[in-house]
């Protein structure tokens, strides 16, 4: 077996360079099952003897009941079997021609198929649709035989150890695990067979050495490992959760097998889904409007800061964004720093003594934020989201917090769910964090009316940061 990691300041090592980020492959609609299903509707039709448009209709209408049933969709790293689609392929294929019997019955009755046409041509689509299954099925076992997939596994010692000796087992099985990713607190697990990685570093590294795309988690709280989850889905890797539970426990829903384990994919929260679309607009209508009708308060704040506190009346600072890249935000300047660095590490300077009464009173009122509109009209910030930190600070808390880092799945908003629960200024990162992740994971359109809601009611009660 190949060496996974090498010892950290080994003579000679150097630091892997940085993998270059891609998004890991969605779930993709299988074009050879699709064929081979279309293949077998067409005998169907030709058992039957039914004429072109609406032969059309059925290959349409049963390929469209397959999608819709998830039978293009992976569930599983492994090829599955076809006899457990067998039901789900003959519950499909009769409802396909019973609905194209009582149509051409009711249009065309000089066209109406007999019972017995109709269940030849639903034995003639069933059997086809499983001998074109099977044989791509078979194919894949074969090939993933000769040339097993590297993974990696993910968790607690005790958990990763037995996936990784089941796999093991199953030499035939098509996936290789290449290594075990520990947390670096649990004591190393004796015995792994493979090796204990226990850094960012030394997984990258297996990754690159051995080509890894697939990665199994044995944790129920995938919170537990959110750095390595951002890291793994901006590397490209495939995620997968094997439940090793017991039975009277484990997870129930459709899902696929590994060595027996259930396995289901693990979905990232994905930015560019449609439902964001809306998301985009909301920002885009909200921020230009409130630019327009806050022009007015934008001219008066900017004029009394120049007024108290001398020139240079917007704060410039790095802040980082979805995905962990920065950008600029603008705030009205409340409190000149005195040098870049105090800027970029003091927590909180709400009680600073050097402040005026203008910066003061507007720091309270939240007013010096109204610039942060224009971040959200160019696209780097979103009305709702988890508060931008800064680098300094996020390096820190992404260390001393577990989830924070998972947090930069999704745009940085102006306001938030920690926001309008009072987490502000010195509170707990630990619960922002967790409000924020909880924020990310039931998105919705509506989430972000009924927090942008909140925030506003929220503002009669000013309490600064």
């Amino acid at each position: 077996m190949s060496v996974v990691a090498t010892p950290r300041g080994a003579p000679g090592q150097q630091t892997p360079p940085p993998l270059p980020l891609r998004r890991a492959p969605r779930p993709r609609t299988d074009v050879l099952l699709v064929a081979a299903d279309g293949a077998a509707a067409l005998a169907g039709v030709a058992a039957a003897a039914v004429p072109g448009p609406a032969a059309a209709a059925l290959v349409a209408g049963v390929l469209a009941l397959h999608a819709y049933a998830g039978l293009y969709r992976p569930h599983s790293i492994v090829a599955g079997g076809v006899l457990d689609e067998v039901p789900a392929l003959a519950f499909r294929a009769a409802v396909a021609w019973c609905v194209l019997a009582a149509v051409l019955a009711a249009l065309r009755p000089d066209l109406a198929l007999g019972s017995g046409a109709l269940a030849g041509a639903c034995a003639a689509q069933l059997g086809a649709s499983c001998c074109g299954r099977a044989a791509v099925y078979g194919v894949r076992r074969r090939r993933a035989a000769r040339a097993p997939r590297s993974a990696l596994v993910v968790g607690p010692p005790g958990a990763a150890l037995r996936v990784t000796a089941a796999l093991a087992r199953r030499p035939l099985g098509g996936i290789r695990p290449v290594g075990v990713v520990v947390p670096v607190t649990a004591q190393p697990p004796d015995g792994a067979g493979v090796p204990v990685l226990r850094t960012i570093e030394e997984v990258q590294r297996a990754i690159i050495q051995n080509s890894v795309r697939d990665v199994l988690f044995t944790d129920a709280d995938a919170a537990d490992h959110s750095v390595l989850l951002s890291q793994l889905g901006a590397w490209g890797c495939t995620l997968w959760y094997v439940d090793t539970r017991a039975p009277v426990v484990a997870a129930g829903g459709r899902g696929g097998e590994l060595a027996a384990f259930p396995v289901r994919r693990v979905q990232m929260t994905d930015v560019a889904r449609p439902g964001f679309v809306v998301k985009r607009l909301l920002d885009l209508a909200v921020a230009v409007t409130a630019l327009l009708l806050a022009a007015p308060v934008l001219l008066v704040c900017a004029a009394l800061l120049r007024w108290s506190d001398g020139p240079g009346v917007v704060f410039r600072q790095e802040r980082v964004g979805r995905d962990g890249h920065t950008f600029t935000l603008l705030k009205f300047r409340t409190l000149r720093p005195a040098d870049a660095h105090e800027a970029a590490t003091r927590w909180s300077v709400a009680d600073d003594e050097r402040m005026s009464r203008t910066g003061r009173i507007m720091r309270l009122t939240s007013l010096d934020e109204l610039l942060n509109l224009w971040n959200v009209v160019r696209g780097d910030m979103s009305l709702v989201g988890p508060r931008p930190e800064r680098p300094y600070f996020v390096a820190q808390f992404g260390q001393a917090h577990r989830g924070y880092l998972a947090r930069h799945r999704m745009p940085v908003g102006i306001t938030g769910l920690a926001q309008v629960q009072g987490l502000r200024g010195d509170t707990s990162i630990e619960d922002r964090a967790r409000y924020d992740n909880y924020y990310i994971d039931h998105w919705s359109p509506w989430q972000d009316v009924c927090v942008l809601v909140r925030t506003a009611a929220s503002l009669a009660r000013p309490t600064g940061s």
